[in-house]
């Protein structure tokens, strides 16, 4: 691995990474060890639980640091605890026995709405509100289209079900005006720094889309049902169509021949496929099918304009509808059209700025980094890019987390090699993962674009659009910060401890901030997902002499006898970790939330805390309810606000 770029003005934390020995030990010194962690608290064969907790090196709880292990040889030399572990060791490991139990639950109706708005009361307020008002416009439109004096002959050949029919396609339209506005990413990370940000919950906005999709999808389908009644009953009516066959004749051309009839199954048909491929199992699987399916809605948005706009049902009286109306969609897409619109221009405008990719550095476990220069760009902590190579597809755009830190004079993005677009991204850029996904077992320097390094190739052209807002953006806000990332899903927070970082090191003027102690936590599956992280981390506890952040590893993957064996030896008086080569400690297994939790109420009395994660959404749900569980509104309480990154 080849060092970072060193700015004059801004240094960058030293990316180096130096592997723990894996030279085999003896078996007869190993024996012990192994015997002794099997036989330990923690099962470390089939199931995972959380810490592993090497009981046996403190044999005495007066002297930690020379407590003899007897093993059946009493010749051996006493073992040493870690000297760094003990002084680096968090708090939060050193009062988990203490921090067992949750706070008791507030008693009062005022203290329990305190605690319900502390993480869910604005959300859901808001998503009921919008839930009324779906309701409260179908009952409206209902009421209308069923006794409106206007609409008898309608209501007598179609009966009740027109009212229906017309009351769905309210909803709908009433949908439209809130679909495109929660992608309109610009419109989205300017308001939530405006004090609407504590009312509406713009963090949502993905959810809020979503939601507003699924209602479309709902609404749509009453809509269809109810006219394929009206259309059975047009044809049943039909004088001319006297055997079955002439009213199934009706009946497929009300369908398949009338204007009306092939616009809506056209929007059914982009609408059904539009959301079959947005499932999150496929979006995953193929973002590129996602990508390009979602862009039917143009179609979709024409066809409906064109489907209100051929008077199929008439008022009885006038003023009629007429062919040459502009029907009544264009009122209800305005808005967040034109928004939608003006920031693809907008893309489109910053996308043509000077945009090349300076350094690419491939790292273990698929993931490669990618370091861009771009003029007219400002970044914050936490925020995300959506980046597009031309070389691969000049069309796909896909979202990336920023993982550089304001303070560096360039845009890094961490991406992990997965899907098509990716892996052609990879290619593209000179790097070279085997089948395994593995690539370098140490990873390397791919491309340089500097004064000094001059590459044999020349890196594709990238176009940027962003930054743009996010949840972990407010990390700043809160006094004490509880940083948790799964896998991949840590990305986020290498912006957000660079930033911590370069304060420490006093190259950041922003001001002074109320951010005062961290606990960032990774939970990750094998350490080769964490080698491309691991040097921030060691240059983070180097000039970390307050121990202002605390920082914990959790490795869930089974781990083999022979591992233990290295683990437990090479342990022995170190004075780092032995997997991480960190002072932090790895910890075998999942964390103990409660116990985690229990801890920062003990020690933050009276405390603001920010619980940001990205990851799984398993894992979100768990410390969402963890949030709300150990979150206390009295005087003295700790609270805990639990933000989420969409992943």
């Amino acid at each position: 691995m080849c060092p970072e770029n060193v700015s004059a003005a801004h240094p960058s934390p030293p990316f180096l990474f130096s592997r723990p020995s894996s030279k085999p030990l003896p078996s007869d010194l190993m024996k012990p060890f192994v015997r002794r962690v099997s036989s330990g608290t923690v099962k470390l064969f089939g199931k995972r639980e959380s810490g592993l907790h090497f009981v046996d090196r403190v044999a005495s709880p007066d002297d930690p640091d020379l407590a003899t292990i007897y093993s059946g040889d009493s010749n051996r030399p006493p073992l040493q605890r870690n000297k760094s572990e003990r002084w680096r060791i968090q708090p939060l490991q050193k009062r988990l026995r203490r921090a067992e139990k949750a706070p008791a639950r507030p008693k009062g109706v005022g203290q329990r709405i305190e605690l319900w708005m502390i993480n869910d009361g604005a959300r859901q307020i808001f998503f009921g509100v919008w839930i009324f008002l779906h309701i409260l416009v179908a009952a409206l439109g209902f009421i209308n289209y069923q006794f409106k004096d206007n609409l008898q002959n309608a209501r007598r050949t179609f009966g009740f079900t027109y009212a229906i029919a017309r009351t769905a396609a309210l909803v709908l339209h009433v949908n439209v005006i809130f679909i495109l506005l929660p992608v309109c990413r610009n419109f989205v990370s300017l308001l939530r720094r405006t004090p609407l940000n504590n009312i509406i919950p713009f963090d949502k906005n993905v959810t809020f889309h979503k939601a507003t999709g699924w209602s479309i999808v709902t609404w749509t389908v009453v809509h269809i049902i109810a006219h394929m009644v009206n259309f059975f009953r047009l044809a049943m009516s039909d004088v001319n169509a006297r055997t079955p066959q002439q009213r199934i004749v009706v009946f497929l051309e009300a369908n398949f021949t009338t204007g009306p009839g092939i616009t809506g199954w056209t929007m059914t048909i982009c609408l059904g496929m539009m959301t079959f491929f947005a499932t999150d199992k496929r979006r995953r699987q193929r973002f590129e099918w996602f990508w390009y399916s979602h862009h039917l809605f143009i179609l979709f948005f024409i066809s409906w304009q064109l489907h209100g706009m051929f008077c199929m049902i008439r008022p009885d009286q006038p003023p009629f509808c007429t062919v040459e109306s502009a029907g009544v969609f264009w009122k209800y897409w305005l808005i967040g059209g034109l928004i939608w619109v003006y920031e693809r221009i907008l893309r489109e405008v910053r996308s043509r700025h000077i945009t090349y990719i300076s350094k690419v550095i491939q790292h273990p476990s698929n993931v490669m980094e990618l370091q861009i220069k771009k003029e007219k760009t400002k970044a914050r902590a936490g925020q995300y890019i959506f980046l597009s190579c031309p070389e691969v597809s000049y069309f796909q755009w896909h979202p990336f987390t920023l993982t550089s830190a304001p303070e560096e004079d360039y845009l890094s993005v961490h991406i992990r090699v997965i899907g098509d677009f990716t892996r052609a991204l990879a290619k593209a850029v000179g790097c070279d993962f085997d089948e395994a996904g593995k690539g370098s077992p140490t990873g390397g320097l791919v491309g340089w674009s500097g004064d000094k390094v001059v590459i044999n190739r020349v890196l594709p052209r990238v176009m940027i659009d962003g930054p743009f807002g996010s949840a972990s953006e407010d990390f700043l806000n809160f006094e004490t910060v509880l940083l948790v990332g799964a896998g991949i899903g840590v990305t986020p927070f290498a912006s957000i401890l660079k930033t911590i970082w370069y304060r420490m090191n006093g190259f950041n003027y922003s001001g002074p901030t109320r951010l005062s102690k961290v606990y960032f936590m990774w939970v990750i599956r094998d350490y080769d997902m964490a080698e491309w992280f691991h040097s921030l981390l060691a240059a983070i506890e180097e000039q970390d002499t307050q121990n202002k952040i605390e920082i914990n590893i959790y490795l869930t993957a089974k781990v083999e006898e022979d591992d233990i064996n290295h683990i437990m030896v090479h342990d022995v008086g170190a004075e780092k970790d032995t997997i991480t080569a960190l002072k932090a400690p790895t910890h075998f297994g999942r964390p103990s939330w409660d116990k985690v939790f229990g801890s920062i109420v003990e020690k933050h009395p009276s405390t603001e805390v920010g619980v940001f994660y990205c990851g799984p959404r398993a894992l979100s749900r768990e410390l969402h309810a963890m949030s709300n569980k150990y979150s206390d509104p009295s005087f003295r309480g700790t609270r805990f606000f639990f933000r989420k990154e969409n992943f």
